[in-house]
């Protein structure tokens, strides 16, 4: 028979999604499942958006150019300058979701068994992005007693190697919610100049900081060229089914490098960029009303959490994830067992196993990533679910 390829077999499940038979099964018991392990916003997609769809008179749907539809890139050029940041459409790759702006970016600047240094935890499918290209990715893990912070730049220069191509941060943080400062970026900054590194970021939840204003690594003098932009309409306009997203940098070889491997996949969703193009119209009102909402729900589930005997999170500063650690012996199991075996009121809760967001294979054993992207009736009920598992769980630690 023949074999499966290396790259393959060495390709991580995501743990966000990798208990959906559990979940399924539980739902076909009649078990009400309650979401907490999967960024799915429940807000309302801009009716400006759906709406420029069904008017879209088009006869036959078409390849686009590669690089997305120009007028869709002109209209993302303007969002970026209207938030202070100086570029033009000329920067801007439109890409299948930001996971293929991911991709590209890899593409553009690893070569096999190259390094990318990344805080832990981190957004689990960067570990499957990196494996897909041969590459490796390093930990600088940071903790969950300072709520996450970037770690220590000698930590940085403690993982560099001769192979070490890149920095990716993801800003504000999935799936920790940690919003780096504008210092903690200078710091980066000037670490990429000092060893001639590119730095990525992800600042697809730039609109979802609570309690600072975000600071974009665009925004970074002296960096321009070693500076990369991973964006998507996903959970910013709530259209996660889009699969819209963009590749922005003001290093045009980026650019024109990226464009190659655009090329040959054809082009993004001739669909979804009417879609996204509709919603960067929208008013500011649709973010001042997400802003609103999830930060109560931000403010309940925290606060509920931490009451829960041996239960902790720290309050994240932006995204609607948090890392939250439990008294169980094992997340996972716990996890599992929850879908399996454990209803209150005829529900559950599905939440992301935390040890899939490190490289360790012990390491957030004892933590699980929530996503709080459901209105809050059903956050009370599924923190009730939590806590009342918790009682009768087999393997919680007293």
């Amino acid at each position: 028979m023949p074999h499966i390829s290396d790259r393959g077999l060495t390709m991580p499940a995501s743990p966000i999604r990798k208990l959906v038979p559990y979940a399924e099964e539980a739902k076909r018991r009649g078990i009400e499942v309650l979401h907490l392990n999967i960024g799915q916003p429940d807000i309302k997609t801009p009716v400006e958006a759906i709406q420029a769809v069904r008017d879209a008179q088009l006869d036959v749907i078409e390849y686009t150019h590669s690089a997305g539809n120009e007028s869709l890139r002109r209209e993302f050029a303007k969002y970026y300058n209207r938030l202070g940041i100086d570029i033009s459409f000329k920067d801007v790759l439109i890409t299948t979701g930001g996971s293929e702006a991911i991709n590209f970016a890899y593409y553009c600047i690893l070569n096999y068994a190259d390094e990318v240094i990344v805080p832990e935890p981190f957004y689990s499918n960067y570990y499957g992005f990196t494996t897909e290209t041969g590459a490796r990715m390093i930990p600088v893990r940071s903790s969950i007693e300072t709520g996450f912070a970037l770690p220590s730049i000698e930590e940085f220069e403690q993982a560099l190697t001769p192979r070490t191509k890149a920095i990716m941060i993801c800003n504000p943080n999935n799936p920790t919610g940690y919003v780096y400062s504008k210092e903690e970026l200078e710091q980066l900054r000037d670490l990429v100049l000092q060893y001639d590194l590119f730095l990525i970021c992800d600042e697809v939840y730039r609109e979802f900081c609570y309690d600072e204003d975000h600071y974009s690594v665009m925004n970074l003098k002296g960096i321009e060229e070693h500076t990369i932009v991973i964006d998507s309409f996903s959970k910013r306009y709530s259209e996660c089914g889009l699969r819209i997203g963009a590749l922005v940098s003001k290093n045009p070889e980026i650019i024109q490098t990226a464009l190659k491997f655009a090329q040959a996949r054809l082009s993004p969703p001739t669909f979804g960029q009417i879609a996204a193009e509709a919603s960067l119209k929208v008013s500011e009102n649709y973010f001042t009303e997400s802003f609103i909402e999830y930060k109560k729900r931000r403010d309940y589930i925290i606060e509920a959490l931490n009451k829960i005997k041996g239960v902790y999170t720290p309050m994240p500063k932006g995204a609607f994830y948090s890392i939250v650690h439990l008294p169980v012996d094992d997340a996972e199991k716990f996890c599992i067992w929850m879908l399996q075996e454990f209803s209150y009121e005829g529900q559950t809760v599905m939440m992301a196993p935390g040890s899939g967001f490190y490289v360790g294979k012990k390491i957030g054993d004892h933590q699980v990533r929530i996503a709080y992207v459901i209105e809050i009736d059903k956050l009370k009920r599924a923190v009730k679910c939590i806590e009342e598992a918790l009682k009768v769980y087999p393997g919680t630690i007293k």
